[in-house]
Parts: structure tokens; C-alpha cells; sequence
């Protein structure tokens, strides 16, 4: 009972249901409709058919009298047609015709009109079983007689018989296939729905890693099923995010909170005088300024991440964002001692967010300054700034000539506090990169970390370096006019000079 339940209350059997009470209706209405019309048709030729031998028979009496009319009506009744004919005389007794029986009441109207009635042909008994329909007129004659003029309506009642016969039959045949078809297809679907139901019980229970099965075929259900792995795939990931921030939290964020409670317990047991006291407040001021700083920027991740930053993506002209943040970080550049350059030749148009493009640019160029220290001492630090563009894609790439990242570390150090062993002694949190990468991802851009040639003034190509690469798609007027096309390079450069 419950599985019965169960089938009957799916939408599968609901939908089957609706169409078959749909096709029947519409198949009974076209029956009737059919029927109908036909029989119309048909009492119309036999109305007219009948009309017809009245006229042939009225002029026979007109010209030959009673006894005219009689030979007429015995010459008809001998040729095997559905017609009918009966002649009585002023008692009610036949003359001649070929019909056995028909009731009193019919032979008493005879006013010409047409009448359904039922009657007996001659040579068979009355019985129910031997009567038919026809349709007639009936006459007075002078003299009390009476002529009687009809048409059999067997083939009427036949065709008829076939009609309601084949409507039986494919109603019959529609709902056999109907239920055949609607317990493969019914199974199918519940088969599918208790798949993905059983999948999702599973991930419900804690196995991220479960899936929902695909067949291939590509239905409305592999549909599905592909959206919902793309979402189980992100909501993974951000659970695998989450679970490495607390871990990252709880490991790098202990350091600093114990150093500062230790500084603290060390400053309540000694009697600290005025300036004692207050190089160890501004201490632990510093090393709070550090937490709030990497709180901050975890709070600001996690909002370009569910993209709730309220940023409003416009088309904007990327060089023009690169030459204001470069121009602000040369003189920084030039008080450290490194190399800065910068080429904007390119002036590709983007959709994006000016403030967190400018944040992205900023956070790369501060890692160069920071991280990017050639290993030999006698080559001098350089940061080199490329702006350029291609058919489809606008390309910002910043290179230094330090020790460069291993390529086995590219992917790992984008996620959230992951610093290489190498950039320990420098201040810093490890999260830039990740705050770079949801950036790029929000501007449905690509963030790369390749190996760079020296960009030092010797050429030398020995250093290797680093090479962060943000690939951002142009605007869909601008694609296909990249840097290679030297038609849309003179039109950019007449248009800056006019």
C-alpha cells in the first residue's frame, strides 16, 4: 500500500494521468463530432435518394393512375437496392411493396414529412431481432390509398457500429500503451530521483566527495545533476577553504597572541618605569595593528568571494588604473634601491571594479618589493610593469628578478596563509596572493605565477625571477581588436592625439 501510495502520488503518474484523461476526452469529442456529421451527411443523400424516386413515381401516376403507380412500385421492389416502398389500399391492406411490418401510428401520419421509424423487411418474422431503421415518406392518395417511400438506414447504423467499434479500440489501445509506457518511463524517473536522493543523503551525512550520478545522455536529470556538482564542487572547496583558515588561524594567529601575552605578564611582574612601560604598549599596539590588518583582509577575501563587496563592474581602461598605482609605487620603487619600469602600451578596455583591480596591481607590486630580492649581491633589485593585450584577453604582468617561486609551491601559496620558507623573515601575513586571486576570479579572470627572465639593466638572463600574470577578458566590443592588429593600433593612437 505505501509503494502504491508512493507511485500515485508522483508527478510522473499525475502528468500521465492529465494527458490520458486529455487524449480521451479529445477522442470522444472527435468521435461524436465524426458520428455526427457523418450521419448528417448520409440523412441528407438518403432524404435526398428518397425524394428522387418520389418524383419518378409521382409522374408514373400522373400518367397511368393507381394501377400506373402499382406495376412502377413491383418493378422497383424486384431490383436489390435499400430502397423501400408499400402501397395500401383504402382498408390498410397491401398491394404491393417489401415490407413486412410497420407499426399503425407510422402508416397513420401521412403527411409527407420524413419519419425514423423501425420496420420489418418482407420475408423475415416480427421480431426484435429482425428489425431495422429506415427513414420514409408517406403520401394520401386519392381513393384512400397510400404510398409509402423510404430507404434503409443499415449502412448508416453500420458505419456507425465501426466508428463506436475503432473509438473502443484505441481508447482501449491508448490507455494499455499509456500504462505501459508510463511504468517504464515512471521507473526510470524514480529510479534516477532515488539516486539523486541517496547521493544527497550521503553528502547531507558529511561525504563532500560524493557526487551525483551523470548518465551521459544529456536529459533534464544530467542537467541537473552537472549543476549540482558544480555546486557541491565550489561548496567543497569552500569548506576545504574554511577548515585550512581555521587551521591557519589557529596555527600563525597563536604566535603573535602569545608573544603579546607573554610581553604583557613580563611587564606586570617587573616595576616598569614611564618609558619602560611605554615601549611596551607600543609594542603590543604594533603587533595588535598586525592582527586587525590580517582580520581585515580575511574579512575583505571572504566578501570578494561571495562577491558581496557591493563592487560595480564597468568598463574601464585598465592602463589608466596601471599608470596611477605605478606612479605611486616608483618613488617607493626608487627610495629602496630597485628598478622600476613600467610599459603601458597597450590600452585594452575592461568590465571590472577600479578599487579592487587597483588593490590587486598594489598587493603584486608590494610582494615584488618584499619578496623579490635577487639572491646575488652585486644585481640590482628590478620590478618591470607590462600592460598588454591580445584578441580576446587584456594581460598585466608584474616580474621581478628575485629567487622566483618553485613550481611545485605556484598553486599552493595562493591559498590563505601560506608563506614559503623563504619569505619568513619579512613582515606579512600570506594573503596577498589570495586576496589577488578572488579579485581576478570575481572579474572572471585568471591569476598565473610563471618563471621571468632578468629584467635587470645587464640583460643577463641567469636570474630567473617571478612572473604574476592577471589575465582579465576584454569587453565584448574590443575583442578581436588586440595589440596584433595594427588597423585598430593607429585608429587608438589617432583617436589619444586628437
Amino acid at each position: 500500500m505505501t509503494a502504491l501510495t508512493r507511485i500515485l502520488s508522483t508527478t510522473a503518474f499525475k502528468l500521465a494521468a492529465i494527458y490520458l484523461t486529455s487524449f480521451t476526452a479529445l477522442s470522444v469529442f472527435l468521435f461524436i463530432f465524426i458520428s455526427q456529421n457523418t450521419d448528417d451527411l448520409m440523412n441528407k443523400q438518403v432524404v435526398q435518394t428518397v425524394d428522387a424516386e418520389i418524383q419518378g413515381l409521382a409522374e408514373q401516376y400522373a400518367q397511368n393512375g393507381i394501377n400506373g403507380l402499382v406495376v412502377g412500385v413491383e418493378r422497383r421492389v424486384r431490383s436489390p437496392n435499400s430502397n423501400l416502398y408499400l402501397i395500401l389500399d383504402y382498408s390498410g391492406n397491401v398491394i404491393t411493396g417489401n415490407i413486412a411490418y410497420l407499426p399503425e401510428k407510422v402508416l397513420s401520419e401521412s403527411d409527407g414529412r420524413i419519419q425514423f421509424v423501425s420496420y420489418t423487411p418482407l420475408g423475415l418474422p416480427e421480431t426484435d431481432e429482425n428489425k431495422a431503421k429506415a427513414i420514409v415518406r408517406i403520401f394520401e392518395l386519392p381513393g384512400n390509398f397510400k404510398l409509402l417511400v423510404g430507404r434503409d438506414l443499415e449502412d448508416q447504423v453500420h458505419l456507425k457500429s465501426l466508428l463506436g467499434d475503432a473509438l473502443t479500440l484505441w481508447l482501449v489501445g491508448m490507455v494499455v500503451l499509456a500504462g505501459i509506457t508510463w511504468f517504464f518511463l515512471n521507473r526510470r524517473i524514480l529510479k534516477r530521483i532515488d539516486n539523486l536522493s541517496m547521493s544527497s543523503r550521503q553528502i547531507m551525512e558529511g561525504d563532500l566527495a560524493g557526487r551525483l550520478d551523470v548518465t551521459g545522455n544529456g536529459d533534464e536529470f544530467d542537467r541537473l545533476a552537472s549543476n549540482l556538482n558544480v555546486m557541491l564542487d565550489r561548496i567543497e572547496e569552500l569548506m576545504k577553504g574554511l577548515k585550512e583558515v581555521s587551521d591557519n588561524i589557529a596555527h600563525d594567529l597563536k604566535t603573535p597572541l602569545t608573544r603579546m601575552r607573554g610581553r604583557v605578564e613580563a611587564a606586570l611582574r617587573r616595576d616598569l618605569n614611564a618609558k619602560e612601560g611605554r615601549e611596551c604598549l607600543e609594542d603590543t599596539l604594533v603587533e595588535t595593528d598586525e592582527l586587525i590588518n590580517t582580520f581585515n583582509a580575511l574579512l575583505r577575501i571572504a566578501r570578494v568571494e561571495a562577491g558581496s563587496t557591493g563592487a560595480q563592474l564597468e568598463p574601464l581602461q585598465l592602463n589608466t588604473i596601471v599608470n596611477d598605482v605605478c606612479e605611486l609605487y616608483e618613488p617607493v620603487a626608487e627610495d629602496d634601491g630597485v628598478t622600476f619600469s613600467v610599459s603601458t602600451e597597450a590600452e585594452p578596455t575592461i568590465e571590472g571594479d577600479r578599487e579592487l583591480l587597483a588593490q590587486a596591481l598594489a598587493n603584486l607590486i608590494e610582494n615584488a618589493l618584499k619578496y623579490g630580492r635577487p639572491t646575488e649581491e652585486n644585481v640590482k633589485p628590478a620590478i618591470k610593469v607590462v600592460l598588454s593585450a591580445n584578441d580576446e584577453q587584456a594581460i598585466l604582468s608584474v616580474e621581478d628578478n628575485g629567487a622566483g617561486i618553485a613550481e611545485v609551491d605556484r598553486e599552493r601559496v595562493c591559498n590563505r596563509f601560506v608563506r614559503l620558507d623563504s619569505s619568513r623573515h619579512a613582515p606579512g601575513s600570506g594573503l596577498g596572493l589570495s586576496l589577488i586571486k578572488a579579485v581576478v576570479t570575481l572579474h572572471h579572470g585568471e591569476l598565473q605565477l610563471t618563471s621571468a627572465g632578468s629584467v635587470d639593466d645587464s640583460g643577463s638572463d641567469e636570474q630567473s625571477g617571478l612572473c604574476a600574470r592577471i589575465v582579465l577578458p576584454l569587453t565584448k566590443g574590443q575583442r578581436g581588436e588586440g595589440e596584433g592588429n595594427e588597423a585598430w593600433d593607429k585608429a587608438q593612437k589617432k583617436n589619444a592625439t586628437s
